[in-house]
């Protein structure tokens, strides 16, 4: 899988795969709950497991799953949960094009991936044509 760089000081909280939609679920109850346990408050819970959750409809549409890294750990002198979004897919052809508002390759409305990026404090995305994509959010406590 694509690499992005990782501080060896975070640590890991759970590494769940994505390989039917009830997996979905399960990831978005555990994010969520890691956030709780993190004591963000609710409005941030909400965002960090929204944006995950268009990250792991996407790997599973285009992808057809693939694996979720959680993490805490602390990122520009901040405490922040780590969720690291991997997949062998074919890769986004045109990452400048699927990053703006209202592009969408399937049926969807095409906010996914500028939308997730809208409610983390840290977006970080790596994508290769036929090896596939990397997508890292960070959201501070």
């Amino acid at each position: 899988m694509l690499e992005l760089k990782s501080d060896t000081s975070w640590v890991e909280l759970g590494r769940l795969v994505v390989a039917t939609e009830y997996d979905i679920v399960s990831v978005r109850q555990f994010i969520r709950y890691q956030a709780k346990l993190l004591q963000m408050g609710i409005v941030d819970q909400t965002r960090i497991t929204t944006a995950v959750s268009e990250l792991l409809r996407n790997m599973y549409n285009y992808a057809g799953g693939g694996e979720v890294l959680i993490e805490s750990g602390i990122v520009d002198e901040q405490l922040a949960m780590i969720v690291t979004c991997s997949d062998k897919g074919s890769g986004i052809e045109n990452l400048e094009l699927a990053m703006s508002d209202g592009y969408t390759s399937g049926t969807g409305m095409g906010y996914g991936l500028p939308g997730a990026k809208r409610l983390v404090d840290r977006f970080e995305i790596v994508t290769e044509i036929n090896e596939g994509t990397t997508v890292r959010l960070m959201k501070w406590k």
